[in-house]
């Protein structure tokens, strides 16, 4: 398995003023994290407080909280790691890879809510939630439209396996017909051109014979100034402990792209905003539509954030554990019985079939023979762990941070370099 880059993206940004008269919310960026600071004032009574919760939760959508939902006021940041292949030859001649990390190359993320209305009584809520990046020099490690990177050439892989099944003959022809024109399994291009999209010569060809093949590519080609879909929200109004958790989305309330029910249901919220009197001792749910997939947080200790204590949840081993240890993970492999190993998760089917591989950063709590395929990776918990810090009472994070790796399959096949 070659690497793609990995990102780097502080997310959740939590309500502004919530619980207005009970609590007081200020929010401040503690690189490299999101940081929200607190002080809540409420009575030790766990009768009070789920009535108080749940009353102030119905009245959440009415107050400024409201207005931080649509408009989160603090600066959110993604982080785009590249990894530079430095020695190509050596790879296709049957040796290992060897990569070089470099970045950061950092984006302000804007992320509005757009055309918020509210459904059934109050009980739901319609958005939309569209990102736009800017790109922040003085957070960045380089210039991404001089600085080059040689990575995988996604698109070649893309038709060479496409390919796959078609004759020796034919995939032999192919290949000698990209060689001249100098496409081949490594480019050389600009971060931002494979971050932002470039109009690639491959996809240019097959374009003109299927036009609606797009002729660009690009890791983020599209995604500046658009949305993950349409989602509608449960407020809170009818059970606190609904709040925030979505109740369709894109007008689903499950999906197809799996092998099993469980693996396709929509469960949790977005990340955003959590249901209050959180416990140790529960799972944590979160939809996350880049990955296609619900995934669960578990408490993992008591954390201080500037004085503000919180709870740390993050995804436990099992999340991406191979269906041999976890037997659940089996829905998410496509077909049915076609797993990779533990650490990762192949989701071409959400990816109009491109052989692409989520994981953690570095290979983090993934299978050794991951790691041990590729010279230049260290994983460790620090840098490469997805983590939540939440605020128990109510259910506001006050840190977060999200880390994901982009992986493409590699096979060789007959007829190709």
């Amino acid at each position: 398995m070659c690497d793609q880059p990995y990102v780097t993206h502080f997310f959740f940004p939590p309500p502004h003023d919530f619980f207005q008269h009970i609590c007081e919310i200020t929010a401040n960026l503690y690189s490299p994290c999101l940081l929200w600071l607190a002080r809540f004032e409420y009575k030790n009574s766990p009768d009070i407080l789920h009535g108080v919760g749940s009353l102030m939760l119905q009245r959440c959508y009415s107050s400024q909280v409201f207005e931080g939902w649509k408009n989160p006021p603090p600066p959110v940041y993604m982080e785009y790691y590249f990894f530079n292949v430095t020695n190509p030859e050596v790879f296709l001649a049957g040796g290992k890879a060897a990569v070089k990390q470099i970045g950061p190359y950092t984006y302000r993320e804007y992320r509005p809510r757009e055309n918020v209305t509210f459904l059934e009584n109050g009980t739901k809520i319609y958005a939309l939630n569209p990102k736009t990046f800017v790109f922040v020099p003085e957070k960045s490690a380089g210039d991404p439209e001089v600085d080059i990177i040689r990575t995988v050439n996604i698109p070649f892989v893309a038709v060479m396996n496409e390919l796959n099944s078609y004759s020796f003959f034919l995939r032999t022809v192919v290949s000698m017909y990209m060689n001249s024109l100098g496409i081949e399994v490594f480019m050389t291009r600009t971060v931002h051109e494979v971050l932002w999209g470039f109009k690639d010569p491959l996809l240019t060809k097959i374009h003109s014979m299927k036009p609606e093949v797009d002729e660009h590519f690009g890791l983020m080609w599209k995604k500046n100034g658009t949305h993950e879909g349409e989602f509608v929200f449960h407020t809170g109004e009818e059970n606190y402990m609904d709040f925030g958790k979505i109740d369709t989305w894109n007008g689903l309330r499950k999906m197809s792209w799996w092998s099993s029910n469980q693996s396709n249901m929509i469960n949790g919220t977005d990340g955003a905003v959590f249901h209050p009197l959180i416990n140790r001792n529960e799972l944590l749910y979160i939809f996350a539509a880049d990955l296609c997939r619900s995934i669960h947080l578990a408490y993992v200790k008591d954390v201080e954030v500037k004085g503000i204590q919180a709870y740390r949840f993050a995804p436990p081993s099992d999340v991406l554990m191979s269906p041999k240890n976890n037997p659940t993970n089996a829905g998410f492999c496509v077909p049915a019985g076609d797993c990779l190993g533990t650490g990762v998760l192949k989701v071409s089917v959400c990816r109009e079939g491109a052989p692409i591989v989520v994981s953690f950063p570095h290979f983090y709590q993934a299978d050794p023979k991951y790691i041990n395929a590729v010279d230049g990776l260290s994983p460790n918990k620090e840098e490469h762990e997805t983590y939540l810090d939440l605020q128990p009472t109510t259910g506001v994070p006050i840190r977060a941070c999200k880390r994901a790796q982009l992986n493409i399959i590699l096979k060789r096949i007959q007829g190709f370099p």
